[in-house]
Parts: C-alpha cells; sequence; structure tokens
C-alpha cells in the first residue's frame, strides 16, 4: 500500500493512497499502522480524501489505529471522509469512538487539543 506521510513530533499525518480498504489490503495497513504508531506518534490523523470503499475489515483496522492512538495517549483522527464511507461509520456508530473532522486543519487542531487537555489532566 502507498502513502504520504507528513511527520511532525506531535502526529503522523497518513494520506493513504489507494480507493478502498477492503480485505485484501486490510493486513498491510494494519501492520503499517502498527509501524507507524511504533514510530513514536501519539496521535494519527489519516487522510481518507482518495478512499471511496471500506468494508468491514478495513473498519477494524480503523479501530486498531484508534486503539494505538489511546494506549499512547494520543488521538486518531480521519478527515475528508467522503459520504459512501460516512456511511458505514454511522451504520456501525464508530463516529462515537473515533475523531471524524471535514478538514486537515481541524483534524490537526484536534491532535493539539487533545495534547493539552492531556497535559492539563496530568
Amino acid at each position: 500500500m502507498k502513502y504520504a506521510i507528513e511527520k511532525t513530533e506531535q502526529y503522523s499525518l497518513i494520506q493513504i493512497i489507494t480507493d478502498k480498504i477492503d480485505a485484501i489490503k486490510t493486513p498491510q495497513l494494519k501492520s503499517d499502522l502498527t509501524a507507524f504508531s511504533a514510530e513514536g506518534a501519539k496521535s494519527l490523523i489519516l487522510d481518507f480524501s482518495q478512499i471511496k470503499y471500506v468494508d468491514s475489515s478495513g473498519l477494524s483496522a480503523i479501530l486498531l489505529a484508534n486503539r494505538l492512538c489511546e494506549n499512547a495517549g494520543g488521538l486518531l483522527v480521519l478527515f475528508d471522509v467522503n459520504q459512501a464511507v460516512m456511511k458505514l461509520i454511522e451504520i456501525t456508530q464508530l463516529q462515537k469512538v473515533i475523531t471524524i473532522l471535514p478538514t486537515k486543519e481541524e483534524a490537526i487542531d484536534a491532535v493539539f487539543l487533545n495534547a493539552i487537555q492531556a497535559d492539563l489532566e496530568e
């Protein structure tokens, strides 16, 4: 699977370069998300702008990324999610668990707000 990655101290922004996340692509995506998390970024921002289709195995990869971020004290944020994918997320009620925002800027702001909130709670 191909990615465009922007790393900062606070987060890794990952553009997934594919049109679908299905059972064939999910094992590689899970492995890659685990590796991105292990590289030290507490928070992951996933750019879904190119993704037109996600199946249940793809949703499991998103949940894995969410768990990795939570365990690291960070946040998973998805942005630019198309209507078809958003509908599946809403049917499965994952929007209650995962932060989904319209734009890259809002996603980055959410990560910084989460970090500030974590610092205040310490």
